[in-house]
């Protein structure tokens, strides 16, 4: 409980965290809002609709998790943090546990705003009636979680804020679309990409090849497989090299 106090009063010490706060409810909410004024009357009936910003809001908590790493290593002070906590994977546990935590609960936050102002400005049923449109609604908190914790193995992995961060966000927003463009197989190999399975968790579609192996919570479990294997991988490297 100690790292886990440390580690909170490390990241809300700094301004990144409620910038990146504040952008991540903006973006989400706000395009929940574009989509609701924009939308022909009628029209809006899908729940899912009401996330459409998810995307972009999840780029934002990315930021924020690589940055609670890359920061810290930028200005040295990890050095001082692996001095008082030589169990180093205790200490990076600790920091990914608070930005996790952080990160679920800006998206639920996010989503649930997002879904509210949609219900109030729609003339449209919009209730939570399926245990689909509670995952498609409740789910992204989940999904932030799970994105911060493969930032901030990518931030320990790099150490350096521009290029984790750009690693992170070409990734996430363009690599796995232009996979699609591959011959014959690139639509195959998107439907197996994580953040493509993170998007099948929160709306149940895909291609048939994915549908008939991977059910909404086989896709969450794919998820949090791929962000434990890459901060299983990058807490292996951190205590392997000098801070």
């Amino acid at each position: 409980m100690t790292l886990l106090a440390v580690e909170r009063i490390k990241l809300f010490t700094t301004r990144s965290p409620w910038w990146c706060a504040l952008a991540a409810l903006a973006v989400v909410i706000g395009f929940a809002a574009i989509v609701s004024g924009a939308a022909p009357a009628g029209e809006l009936t899908d729940v899912s609709l009401t996330q459409f910003g998810y995307g972009f809001g999840m780029a934002v908590i990315m930021v924020l998790a690589a940055l609670s790493v890359t920061t810290e290593y930028r200005f040295g002070t990890i050095r001082t943090t692996f001095q008082a906590v030589p169990n180093r994977t205790s200490a990076l546990l600790a920091k990914t546990g608070v930005v996790a935590i952080l990160s679920l609960v800006i998206g639920e936050v996010a989503a649930f705003g997002a879904w509210g102002l949609a219900s109030v400005m729609r003339p449209e049923d919009l209730a939570l009636n399926t245990t689909v449109e509670w995952v498609g609604v409740a789910g992204v908190g989940v999904v932030f979680a799970l994105a911060s914790v493969i930032a901030v193995a990518i931030g320990v992995l790099i150490r350096h804020s521009a290029g984790a961060i750009s690693l992170l966000l070409i990734y996430a927003l363009a690599v796995e679309n232009l996979i699609q463009l591959i011959p014959r197989i690139g639509k195959d190999i998107y439907e197996w990409m994580p953040f493509r399975v993170a998007d099948r968790f929160l709306n149940g579609t895909g291609s048939a090849a994915a549908e008939s192996a991977l059910s909404q919570g086989g896709a969450l479990a794919y998820f949090a497989g791929f962000a434990a294997i890459l901060l299983t991988i990058s807490l292996v490297v951190a205590n392997k090299r000098d801070a």
